[in-house]
């Protein structure tokens, strides 16, 4: 079953879709299989070399410069080769990633500039009768990359050598018919470039999917808009938050953090027979999250602290990358390690959710970074001390509980967001799932 992902491209998720629906069909019909290796020539790994950015010999192609199945030839390195003819990249060519994390990606070669590729690289060449774009289709379809995930598995690198990609099972059709998919699919890549055409025709026994790719291609563009329009409402909203806090807090008076949130620790008497539930601070300003339990025996000599809703909290390790929070109702009744720093802000004074907002703006961040002293990446710890002579902002408790009340409406409209656009996304590939039957 075909895994969408919006982390790939609209175009690669398209011609995935749209390969895969075709080939469903040949094998809904039982069109008769060959082995890859029936159908290619030429099948041989690439030249070991070191990539050099001047023009010393030909271009040198790599896995990395495979790209969406495209490659940018002007950032393409050049290598000494004292063996260009043999391989020197053709018209037709399929280039093939045998290892690594992209391992199955492909590459239809059209009018290179002189270039050979690399070792990591395998390259088939169609028979004479046997259409380039046809293979090179096959290779963006559900029932190919199932094909390579099988031959993988079980590798501690995965990999996919010469004679498992030969042995590759595809169907042998017409001429004919091989030319119109490679046609197709071509056009349904060009559609997602910008192109105007219309889809081609395709003949029987394909001609129905026509017009069935045509109906998903159009909700696919719904769906990508949709998420187009939450990424920009997003950036949107956070400017917005953004302007909202400045206009209050860029004029309200600074006291220092120790005065208007001092900490708070209430410690724990542990029982080696009691439950602790803990509580953990994710980074970036993704909020809290909630760690399994832990028995008293498996707490050992580690202190726990009490937290409770609306404490202010830190991951005194990782607070210099985000991890400050705010606890939720749901939080209450969990306990927090010795890494965490708990401040509670003075009644009347100060709200958790201004200072949080605060921490997590850049120059709130700036602050927690000059106060957490330490070597780079994880080795910096927050202070208290340092921490309790940061000046924070402090403008009239109403304009707080303003921004406050303003900070739940804007999540409510970013829930409202999160549940239409997963809507949308359990939409399509349950239509997928039903094309790639027949069903539709």
């Amino acid at each position: 079953m075909l895994k969408l992902s919006f982390r790939q491209t609209y175009a690669e998720l398209m011609v995935r879709v749209a390969a895969t629906i075709l080939f469903s069909a040949l094998e809904r019909i039982k069109t008769p299989r060959v082995a890859l290796a029936e159908l290619t020539e030429c099948l041989q790994y690439g030249f070991t070399a070191r990539a050099i950015a001047e023009p010393v010999g030909p271009k040198f192609i790599r896995i990395t410069d495979l790209q969406d199945g495209k490659v940018n030839w002007q950032s393409v390195p050049f290598c000494n080769c004292d063996s260009q003819e043999k391989y020197m990249l053709r018209d037709n060519d399929i280039l093939f990633a045998r290892t690594g994390a992209t391992t199955g990606k492909t590459y239809l070669v059209s009018q290179p500039p002189p270039s050979v590729f690399a070792s990591y690289l395998i390259r088939l060449h169609p028979k004479p009768e046997v259409t380039a774009g046809y293979l090179y289709a096959f290779s963006q379809s559900d029932d190919y990359w199932s094909q390579i995930i099988s031959e993988k598995e079980g590798s501690a690198q995965p990999n996919v050598n010469g004679q498992k990609l030969s042995s590759l099972m595809i169907p042998l059709v017409s001429a004919q018919l091989q030319q119109a998919i490679a046609n197709f699919i071509e056009r349904v890549r060009s559609r997602q470039d910008g192109a105007s055409e219309d889809l081609p025709e395709l003949p029987s026994p394909l001609a129905e999917q026509r017009t069935i790719v045509a109906k998903i291609e159009e909700l696919a563009a719904q769906i990508h808009e949709a998420h187009t329009l939450r990424q920009k409402s997003e950036i949107e909203i956070q400017q917005m938050l953004l302007g909202a806090f400045s206009s209050i807090a860029d004029k309200s008076p600074r006291m220092l953090m120790g005065e208007v949130a001092p900490l708070i620790r209430r410690s724990v008497q542990v029982d080696p027979l009691g439950v602790y539930p803990e509580l953990g601070i994710r980074s970036f300003g993704k909020g809290t999250f909630h760690k399994p339990a832990l028995s008293g025996l498996d707490v050992g000599g580690k202190r726990l602290f009490q937290i409770e809703p609306g404490d202010l909290l830190f991951n005194n390790v990782f607070a210099w990358e985000g991890a400050i929070a705010v606890a939720k109702s749901q939080d209450g009744g969990r306990f927090g390690s010795h890494r965490f720093i708990t401040c509670a802000p003075k009644s009347g004074l100060a709200t958790s959710q201004f200072l949080c907002f605060y921490f997590l703006t850049k120059e709130g961040l700036e602050r927690i970074g000059e106060a957490s002293p330490g070597g780079a990446g994880r080795n910096r710890t927050l202070g208290l001390e340092t921490l309790a002579r940061i000046e924070v902002p402090v403008p009239a408790i109403s304009e707080q509980k303003w921004f406050h009340c303003l900070m739940i409406e804007v999540e409510r409209l970013r829930f409202l967001q999160a549940e239409t656009t997963a809507e949308f996304d359990a939409l399509l590939p349950s239509i997928l799932d039903r094309a790639f039957k027949g069903e539709l």
